[in-house]
C-alpha cells in the first residue's frame, strides 16, 4: 500500500512574477525560503513557507497559457488556507484593496468561508477554524 506523509508543496504558475511574489509574501504573509532565476528557462522559482513549512513553489515562465475558467477548470480548483477569524481576514484583505466574495457557510461543517483571487485569478479560499 502507498503511504503518503503530507502534502509536500503546491506549484503555481504566474503571469507577472513581481505582482504574484508581492501577493503571496506581502498580502498572504508567506515567507521566502529560496528564490532562483533559471536563465535557461527565463523563469523564476520562488519557494514559500507557511509557519515554517514549505508549501508553495511559485513559477514564472514566458507567456504561460491562461487559466481556462474560474473555478471549474480541470486541475487545481482552488487553494485553501485555514484562518482563526474570518471577519479579521476579510477586513485585512479589504484594507489591501482585495475584494472577497460574500461569506458563506459550509453546509456540511457549518464553518464560514470566503474566496478571493490571486493576481492570475486562481481562487484562494479562507476557511474559518
Amino acid at each position: 500500500m502507498l503511504t503518503l506523509n503530507k502534502v509536500h508543496h503546491i506549484a503555481i504558475l504566474c503571469s507577472d512574477y513581481e505582482k504574484s511574489k508581492h501577493f503571496y509574501t506581502q498580502i498572504l504573509g508567506l515567507t521566502i525560503i529560496r528564490e532562483i532565476y533559471r536563465e535557461e528557462r527565463q523563469s523564476y522559482k520562488l519557494d514559500l513557507a507557511l509557519n515554517g513549512s514549505y508549501v508553495i513553489e511559485l513559477f514564472s515562465f514566458p507567456d504561460p497559457p491562461k487559466r481556462p475558467s474560474r473555478p471549474e477548470a480541470v486541475g487545481l480548483r482552488h487553494l485553501a488556507f485555514e484562518v482563526i477569524n474570518l471577519n479579521e481576514t476579510v477586513a485585512f484583505l479589504t484594507s489591501k484593496n482585495i475584494e472577497s466574495e460574500p461569506i458563506r457557510i459550509d453546509e456540511t461543517t457549518n464553518k464560514r468561508f470566503t474566496f478571493i483571487a490571486d493576481p492570475d485569478l486562481l481562487p484562494i479560499e479562507f476557511y474559518e477554524r
